[in-house]
């Protein structure tokens, strides 16, 4: 996921597969330093830290066509993997790992002027990501606790299911989640399913394909910091009018416009438009139905060029007309902020952010799974083992 959003953000930004900027837009230079550091003759070296605890997805990243942006010393694997076991993650195999992380990590904070916060990509539903992905949530928390901390969190699905043990791994980092990090987008692959086949009309969707939704979300949350705009807002602004309670930060995604591949020159995108896909059901990347709550608070992210009034209006009519999905004691709980420039070959676009207590549905699914293993006390020597 994370290769997949530096995909997206380097071609919003002009650079191209060697880190060389080709663009022609100042703006895309202005705040280029919030993701990128400039190494020598001028090439763009992206923030990241990648890890693993096999070697093969590194080796995959490398030979891709972005490969060659990295910096070599930031990737940081293990070989023996985790087994998809959350204790090896986080106990055995991942503690021996995590100080040569911290170190990388801190090296890239060193580098920064004010280091705002940290964003991890992982997965709930494997040992690396739950595992690995909580222990370097509470040593980060350690090293930098003023620093706003978000997660993208792939969540284990019924239909889409890789391992048996996925929600006892997602049950042990969810506790992790709500204690160590501030805003956390709840991702969810039967969900990404669901959009690709109903709304791209995708017959096969490979993996690709949905870690390109998720890239654009993304994309479209970390904008702000990125562009200049009407309206801007940053992490910290997003946490502060987002999460009403600390612990109710798990927060439902989704993005407009969502055209299939062929029909995109039969739609004419405006304010309306977006608003109402941005608020349909089947666009939330987490598979639960927020009919079936209300909203707590929300915050839409619009992208291009748009009054500023317009989209007040929308935001105004979407919560007159649908109050009741609103909890009454948080008046006027949409935020909105603008950004000036839309995504590579859009006119317009949107990404909305809801803190929803129908995220309830999700956690409830992966509850079920778990109670039903745990009563038959099934694989638990797996993670007794490992201590």
């Amino acid at each position: 996921i994370g290769q997949k959003f530096w995909e997206t953000i380097s071609q919003e930004h002009g650079i191209d597969t060697n880190g060389n900027y080709c663009g022609d837009n100042d703006l895309q230079l202005e705040r280029i330093n919030v993701f990128y550091n400039e190494g020598s003759e001028g090439k763009y070296v992206p923030r990241a830290v990648l890890v693993d605890l096999e070697p093969a997805t590194m080796d995959s990243i490398r030979a891709s066509p972005y490969g060659k942006i990295y910096r070599p010393d930031n990737f940081v694997n293990a070989q023996s993997g985790a087994g998809n076991s959350w204790a090896k993650g986080y106990y055995t195999e991942g503690a021996e790992l995590v100080e040569t992380i911290m170190d990388v990590v801190r090296k890239e904070a060193e580098n920064t002027d004010c280091l705002q916060g940290f964003q991890l990509a992982h997965s709930l539903g494997g040992g690396t990501g739950s595992g690995l992905g909580s222990l370097l949530l509470s040593k980060i928390r350690e090293e930098y606790p003023d620093r706003i901390l978000s997660t993208y969190s792939v969540l284990p699905s019924p239909k889409v299911s890789d391992t048996v043990v996925e929600p006892y791994n997602a049950v042990l980092s969810v506790h992790q989640l709500v204690e160590n990090c501030d805003a956390t987008f709840c991702i969810d692959n039967e969900a990404l399913y669901d959009i690709c086949f109903r709304t791209l009309k995708l017959t096969n969707p490979a993996y690709g394909d949905l870690n390109q939704l998720v890239s654009a979300v993304m994309s479209g949350v970390s904008t702000s910091l990125r562009f200049p705009g009407q309206l801007n807002s940053d992490l910290r602004k997003l946490c502060v009018n987002m999460v009403p309670f600390p612990r109710l930060h798990f927060f439902m995604v989704g993005i407009a416009p969502l055209t299939a591949f062929g029909s995109q020159q039969y739609r004419n995108l405006s304010v309306h438009e977006l608003t109402t896909q941005m608020f349909d059901a089947r666009n939330m990347m987490a598979a639960s139905d927020p009919r079936h709550g209300r909203y707590l608070t929300a915050a839409t992210i619009f992208r291009g060029r748009l009054s500023t009034k317009e989209v007040e209006n929308q935001m105004l009519a979407v919560q007159q007309k649908n109050s009741s999905y609103f909890v009454e004691w948080i008046p006027n709980s949409v935020k909105t902020s603008l950004c000036d420039i839309p995504p590579v070959g859009l006119k317009m676009s949107g990404t909305f952010i809801g803190n929803s207590t129908a995220i309830q549905d999700l956690f409830k699914r992966v509850n079920e799974q778990f109670t039903v293993m745990f009563r038959r006390k099934a694989f638990l020597h797996w993670y007794t083992g490992e201590g």
